[in-house]
């Protein structure tokens, strides 16, 4: 099955929560843990344990596992494996974003099955301009894996870049999206090629301009929950797409742990919240 065909069956399964996984010190410490290697291990694997068997979609943030180096990269790869084996996709998040073979190098990293760290689908930036990705789609596309591309992020700084136009007038986050309008055509039940949308955002350009969402593919909508994203913004800002839109919080769910039923029972009422 394409990633597409999956996401759109883990949704109708699961509801539209995805779990970030993402070993914060502080949240460590929250937990009575040390921030050290082992204290990232017993954090991420208990957060799997208590999360990936309930929700369609866990995101480990690679960063967090990465600062503590090879030690850490093998924890993520557990991570990754386990979360996959308690019936979650798993969409690792790297925001890689490069040209050429650097590009090839990623995707082959992140996206082949057959590579420890090999996951369903990985973020990634465009904004070395969107032909720079050719690697990921075609990696992306011979593997049945997907791609989430920032389009329109809901940090401060990104109108600068995401709401500036092009010489026909549209804005650089309507580029992307009309990218993966055409990426996805004729896919069913949904393509593989998704976008990430902040779960804040106002839903318009610079210009005031509504967003069209409708591309016929998956879209990550970061910053529901703690960070003030609602079920009524996504209903706002996604209209008719509001379907496809998984909807990703981390802190506020993994503060509830170490205790296992309390990560499954607010992953279950966040699932509810959402519809």
């Amino acid at each position: 099955m394409s990633f597409g065909a999956r996401y759109a069956a883990a949704l109708a399964e699961r509801g539209r929560l995805c779990a970030g996984i993402d070993p914060h010190s502080s949240l460590l410490l929250d937990w009575g843990l040390n921030d050290d290697l082992a204290g990232l291990e017993k954090f991420a694997l208990t957060a799997v344990e208590g999360l990936a068997p309930h929700v369609p979609v866990v995101k480990p943030q690679s960063a967090f596992y990465e600062r503590f180096g090879s030690r850490g990269v093998a924890v993520l790869e557990r991570v990754i494996a386990e979360s996959k084996a308690a019936g979650a996709l798993v969409l690792l998040d790297i925001k890689r974003g490069d040209i050429g073979s650097t590009s090839q190098a990623y995707a082959d990293a992140y996206l082949d099955p057959a590579n420890p760290l090999g996951s369903d689908a990985v973020t990634v930036s465009p904004y070395l301009g969107f032909g720079s990705l050719t690697p990921f789609v075609e990696t992306a596309t011979r593997f049945d894996a997907g791609l989430f591309v920032l389009a329109l992020t809901s940090n401060k700084e990104g109108p600068e870049v995401q709401h500036a136009t092009v010489e026909d007038g549209r804005s650089v986050g309507r580029v992307m999206l009309d990218h993966l309008r055409r990426l996805n055509e004729a896919e069913t039940p949904l393509g593989s090629f998704g976008a990430v949308v902040g779960a804040t955002i106002d839903g318009a350009d610079g210009a005031g301009v509504a967003y069209d969402f409708g591309f016929n593919g998956p879209i990550l909508a970061p910053g529901f929950g703690e960070q003030g994203g609602t079920p009524a913004d996504l209903a706002r800002i996604f209209g008719a797409a509001n379907a496809s839109v998984v909807a990703s919080t981390s802190r506020g769910l993994l503060r509830k742990g170490p205790s296992l039923a309390a990560l499954r029972d607010e992953a279950l009422r966040l699932r509810d919240v959402l519809g």
